[in-house]
């Protein structure tokens, strides 16, 4: 076979030189300095050409309908509305009227070579482009006119195709604009959180005061929050506060780097400027503001929504909320407060706090008591880790031997030395230790059912040693409850040292009550904007939290508590009809827990209610004590929980 020789490429009459004539093997592939200089210089002017043609095919836009937006609306479960949140907040101001301590600030922030910058940031481009193909995180390090061109111009859509549009609307601002027009518009529309749209909301929502008296450590502060408010709002929390301190420090010493602050000015900024409490819209009065804030959680975790999101408008939340037993529940918790409770008279009833919420065994919220008021008292009561759960948590110890012990029924039960009997509670025993010759001991350990109803806690801190605490730990986990509110495995965690929400205690508790099954607690079911359905709200599928016969068991065991506890209380005549007492089983904290708070988990008529009762002082993490809530004779107060989920289930 004759081979063909290889001809060089030939454009009509042009003869290039490739491969190249006069070398051999590998060298006939590789280019000249001058076909590879030709290449790049060609590749160039391809490249020119092409982004002079996007250029001038990409128009500014309008500006976006963002000052024009509606509220983002809450239904309730029945489709009425519940309430409108999202008013736009906001004064637009001139660059005279804001300091120069602001603009440094920001711009040691944000964009340091604002004032020399073409406007784009390549680099931040490609970073982003290529986090956003890789699947991560979304990335920032656009310059402070891209920022303001996504803020007027664009939507708030991650992708590539927004990014494309960003960089060439920013090159062509730039040149439209002056840098001062950008900066103040960039100022203008920026989100700070708090509701606050634009510096002069900011400096109102934080301090209480016009933009233009800022000193350049609120300045600071302010310009922080450009980054994140949901992450460096002070009131967000202890890790929201750190943060907020730290970038608050950076800032000031970055304008000292770049030369807009000298050392000595800096030097006279080493206290941080704390921001006024956050202040809720009066819409949000009463219960709505808690019953907001679920939501706004859930929809953030399904869809990945943020405040700021939210808070631009437009979306339709369809929730889970039973406008009829918020109401029930309120009054419920208002009526035993009224009635049992005299601040005025004891102090031992000061700084009382309530917090409850309702689940159906599909996981739905139906109802929550978060405070008394949520734009007077902001953390929310019924879906905030932090109170021990006491003795309520013994049914999942119970339930984790019932599981995971072998032989362990609800008639087992631990002798005077510690012995677990499997048997039965009437099972003879080896001579003890202390027996003369041939006598044999026979004890009646108490039954774990008993055990359960009398809250008993030497048998818990045996029952938990004994199948292993971190078997105990898996099925409370299972049932719903988060690992981090869960305490840390010592003979004190079966008694109930953990600390989770009444959301999720009530949650958790649909177990015992539903064969063993459980969901996850939702509040959201369907969110639309401008039409279109915003994926992630399905119903959250059952799953398997237990064994259904010993879901069964404990559940019978907590029947008997209601009735022991409602009988004590003098309550037992409101449950005396057969169909309330076959659908009725609670767990309660008991009178050996060390007070720092009451509970009561009650199952009635379809809905699984927690109730929570505490002490705190506003503005301390740490709980007060419960001795003496309520007078002498109210148990220390644990009896309060009961009445007040005695008070809503039997209420109209």
């Amino acid at each position: 076979m004759v081979r063909r020789p290889i001809r060089p490429i030939s454009l009509r009459g042009l003869r290039v030189d490739y491969p190249r004539r006069g070398r051999s093997n590998w060298r006939r592939w590789v280019p000249s300095w001058r076909q590879a200089l030709s290449g790049i210089l060609l590749g160039s002017g391809a490249l020119a050409g092409l982004f002079a043609v996007v250029y001038a095919s990409v128009d500014i836009p309008d500006e976006n309908a963002e000052a024009r937006r509606q509220g983002t609306v809450y239904y309730w479960a029945d489709g009425s509305q519940m309430v409108s949140v999202g008013a736009v907040d906001r004064q637009n101001v001139t660059l005279a009227d804001i300091p120069d301590s602001v603009e440094h600030a920001v711009i040691a922030a944000e964009n340091e070579t604002f004032y020399s910058d073409s406007g784009v940031s390549a680099k931040g481009i490609v970073r982003a482009a290529v986090s956003m193909v890789k699947g991560g995180e979304t990335q920032g390090g656009s310059t402070i006119t891209q920022q303001y061109v996504k803020n007027t111009y664009l939507s708030q859509e991650q992708s590539a195709t927004r990014k494309f549009k960003e960089f060439f609307i920013s090159l062509k601002l730039s040149n439209k604009q002056s840098k001062e027009e950008i900066l103040q518009g960039y100022l203008n529309t920026s989100w700070f959180g708090r509701g606050a749209y634009g510096i002069q909301a900011a400096a109102h929502a934080y301090y209480g005061i016009p933009a233009k008296d800022l000193d350049p450590s609120q300045a600071a502060l302010l310009a922080s929050l450009l980054k994140g408010a949901e992450q460096y709002d002070p009131a967000g929390g202890k890790g929201n506060h750190e943060r907020a301190v730290d970038r608050w420090e950076w800032i000031l010493d970055r304008q000292v780097e770049i030369g807009t602050m000298t050392k000595v000015e800096r030097a006279a900024y080493r206290k941080f400027p704390e921001p006024r409490p956050a202040a809720k819209p009066t819409s949000l009065g009463g219960q709505t503001g808690y019953l907001v804030d679920i939501a706004n959680k859930y929809i953030k975790k399904r869809s990945g929504l943020t405040d700021k999101d939210l808070f631009r408008g437009g979306y339709r939340v369809q929730t889970t909320f039973d406008k009829a037993r918020v109401g029930q529940l309120e009054r419920a918790v208002r009526s035993v407060r009224e009635r049992d409770l005299d601040p005025k008279k004891r102090p031992e009833d000061k700084y009382v706090e309530v917090g409850a919420a309702s689940v159906r065994p599909d996981g739905a919220v139906v109802a929550v008591y978060g405070g008394a008021d949520a734009v007077t008292h902001f953390a929310n009561n019924a879906d905030t880790a932090g109170v021990p759960v006491g003795s309520a948590f013994k049914p999942f110890v119970l339930a984790a031997a019932l599981q995971h012990g072998d032989g362990i029924t609800l008639d087992s039960g631990y002798d005077s030395e510690g012995r677990l009997i499997k048997g039965g509670p009437y099972a003879a025993l080896p001579a003890s230790p202390g027996a003369g010759p041939g006598q044999v001991m026979v004890t009646a350990p108490t039954p774990l059912r008993d055990a359960l109803v009398k809250s008993s806690n030497a048998t818990f801190v045996l029952l938990g040693k004994g199948i292993g605490l971190k078997k105990v730990k898996e099925l409370a986990i299972s049932a719903g409850l988060h690992e981090e509110s869960l305490a840390r495995l010592d003979k004190s965690f079966p008694l109930g040292t953990s600390t989770p929400s009444a959301v999720r205690m009530a949650d958790a508790y649909t177990a015992f009550s539903n064969d063993g099954m459980r969901a996850d607690p939702y509040s959201v079911t369907r969110v639309t904007r401008d039409g279109e359905v915003v994926e992630g709200f399905g119903k959250p599928e059952l799953r398997r939290a237990m064994d259904a016969s010993v879901a069964n068991d404990v559940n019978n065991t907590l029947g008997m508590v209601a009735w022991t506890r409602l009988r004590r209380d003098g309550k037992f005549a409101a449950f005396a009809r057969p169909k309330a007492a076959d659908d009725l089983s609670a767990g309660a904290t008991g009178e050996d827990d060390r007070m720092k708070s009451a509970w009561f988990i009650g199952h009635s008529k379809g809905l699984t209610t927690a109730v929570t009762m505490f002490r705190s002082k506003p503005g301390t993490p740490q709980l007060l004590g419960m001795q003496g809530v309520g007078g002498p004779d109210s148990g220390r107060g644990n009896v309060f929980p009961l009445r007040i989920w005695s008070a809503y289930v039997t209420g109209p």
